[in-house]
């Protein structure tokens, strides 16, 4: 509502600075950026960390940078915004026999240009994001511990007022939440308010490779994957081996494999029949 997430600040700042170059030297970039490991690159990142924003020298630099060299070939922002946002870049090649569905990104109702590239950001995701994932999440982990979560940032009349407000009192410079800020200043220690980001992830990238690695190479396996039919194996056969090796950090796109696959185990009774 009021600009918090990274992409909002450092992620427009860098598409319009590389808007105007040719397509193909964005791609040419893009490839150049992707061609190290992860761990390369947050070797890199430590070295001329009082040089670079903030958000690039957080924990897991390295996997965001990446990240971010797959969105510098993206031909428009809504497709920059889905290479940003997106765990496989391409899911119908990953879903045998698949096809896009509509979301609303294609949704004509809401096209694209209608609003600068960090309120399209921030749109979308409150279409998407917000209720299709993070208030999921809270929602089952709350219920699982017999508890009435409440999330009073998202009051009706909260959301409306956020929509008001022009984008400068969202983001200024390069921090989100500015007028959040500003008004928790008041109530709250600058030193508690301005301090990095600490979320709620896990280390499912070691997990994979240690003690989740059995159970996952069994749900990987590549005769299992063929004979089932809905993914396609060379894809995730060679995300997990590179993760396996340590060249990327592929942990989210074989995480969301990973829950179907386990899924499938549990109700195989009733998609064989």
């Amino acid at each position: 509502m009021f600009g918090g997430y990274n992409r909002y600040v450092w992620g427009v700042e860098l598409w319009h600075k590389l808007a105007s170059l040719p397509s193909w030297l964005r791609r040419m970039v893009s490839l150049v950026l992707n061609a190290p490991s992860p761990q390369a690159w947050q070797r890199f990142s430590e070295i001329l960390a009082p040089a670079l924003p903030k958000p690039w020298v957080q924990r897991h630099s390295g996997d965001k940078l990446q990240k971010l060299a797959v969105a510098l070939s993206a031909t428009s922002q809504d497709e920059f915004y889905l290479k940003l946002v997106s765990h496989w870049e391409k899911s119908t090649s990953l879903v045998l026999g698949s096809s896009e569905l509509a979301t609303p990104v294609s949704d004509q109702r809401f096209p694209e240009g209608a609003l600068g590239l960090a309120d399209r950001m921030m749109f979308l995701d409150t279409l998407t994001y917000l209720p299709d994932d993070i208030l999921v999440k809270l929602d089952r982990a709350s219920m699982a511990a017999s508890l009435e979560a409440r999330t009073p940032m998202l009051d009706h009349t909260l959301v409306e007022f956020a929509w008001t407000l022009p984008q400068c009192l969202k983001v200024r410079g390069k921090q989100g939440k500015w007028l959040l800020r500003q008004v928790s200043y008041g109530y709250v220690p600058p030193s508690l308010l301005d301090r990095p980001k600490s979320g709620f992830a896990v280390p499912l990238h070691a997990w994979l490779r240690g003690s989740l690695r059995e159970w996952a190479e069994t749900l990987l396996d590549e005769a299992r994957l063929k004979a089932e039919g809905f993914l396609q194996p060379f894809l995730v056969r060679a995300k997990w081996k590179e993760h396996l090796a340590g060249r990327r950090n592929w942990q989210y796109p074989l995480w969301d494999v990973l829950m179907f696959q386990a899924w499938l185990e549990d109700n195989r009774r009733f998609v064989s029949s």
